[in-house]
């Protein structure tokens, strides 16, 4: 299990800031819940000072994308745009007294989401590094040009690196080797030469490999015993949730109660992802049992 601060439980358990403000003048939106990540931005600007009066969030993923997401909004009050374009995916860490390295990717979501914001109210437009350029990992849809970006602004050094703060390379491994191109490419640049870290012996499979040795009942019975484990505490607020359907690497639930109209659901539905992901040891994806018709038509 990952070590989180105190601050990190904190503001995953009280969000600061969530749901999106009512007369937001700017909007940023990344990520894809597809990819199992997802946040919507909104600001309200001072059009004379161009001042960040007021911010709020709405995110799909795991307890550090919710962690890192109300901490972005707090950072971000009371500073102008230029002050804001400023801030790092590291500042965002550091103000949460830190993150798990695999969860780095949670802090770049957030830097990029402020960005594309901060665009959409000068009415430029912002381009979604995990979609341009060539495309290096297919399991989250991460291109070149988002890996190299964010090699070159946090000084990143290996593959597992790379992992941790875009979240390419932990699915299949099937990029790494186009990884260890782009860290060899960005490191020659600056002098250096990138070295490639044998595994160790005793390494175990990648967090996004399904065990094998599991049958699909078993698998199912354990996604059942997790949701399980998640009802009490939701029910203590009026809320609930029920396994409706198992698709690969889709779990589609029923949210009811309290849960089916409450505006953090996609934190709620987050949180369940990520104890999933953690107890089947692959990732996984849940999605409303309400979308499934719609996927349906869709063709998806």
């Amino acid at each position: 299990m990952w070590d989180y601060s105190e601050k990190v439980k904190e503001h995953f358990f009280n969000p600061r800031n969530a749901g999106a403000i009512t007369d937001a003048n700017a909007v940023g939106e990344v990520g894809s819940i597809s990819c199992g990540d997802a946040l919507r931005l909104t600001l309200k600007v001072d059009a004379e000072t161009t001042i960040i009066l007021d911010a709020g969030f709405e995110t799909f993923g795991c307890g550090s994308a919710i962690a890192s997401s109300s901490a972005l909004t707090e950072i971000v009050k009371g500073k102008s745009l230029d002050e804001a374009l400023k801030i790092s995916n590291q500042d965002i860490a550091d103000f949460l007294d830190g993150l798990p390295p695999e969860k780095m990717h949670c802090s770049v979501m957030g830097r990029e989401a402020l960005q594309a914001a901060i665009a959409n109210y000068r009415g430029e437009e912002w381009q979604d590094k995990h979609e341009e350029g060539a495309l290096v990992c297919k399991c989250f849809a991460i291109s070149d040009a988002m890996i190299e970006e964010t090699v070159r602004s946090n000084d990143l050094r290996t593959v597992e690196d790379v992992t941790n703060y875009t979240k390419a390379g932990g699915g299949c491994s099937s990029c790494h080797e186009a990884i260890e191109g782009i860290l060899t490419r960005v490191l020659a640049e600056q002098g250096e030469v990138f070295h490639v870290q044998a595994p160790p012996a005793e390494a175990q499979p990648v967090a996004a490999s399904r065990d094998s040795t599991m049958t699909n009942l078993q698998r199912i019975r354990r996604i059942e015993t997790v949701i399980e484990s998640i009802r009490p505490q939701l029910q203590v607020d009026n809320g609930d949730v029920e396994l409706v359907e198992v698709d690969g690497n889709t779990v589609y639930v029923n949210m009811s109660g309290a849960c089916s109209g409450c505006q953090v659901i996609s934190m709620t539905l987050g949180g369940i992802q990520q104890r999933l992901m953690e107890e089947l040891g692959e990732f996984i994806k849940v999605v409303p049992a309400s979308q499934m018709s719609q996927l349906a038509r869709a063709g998806i």
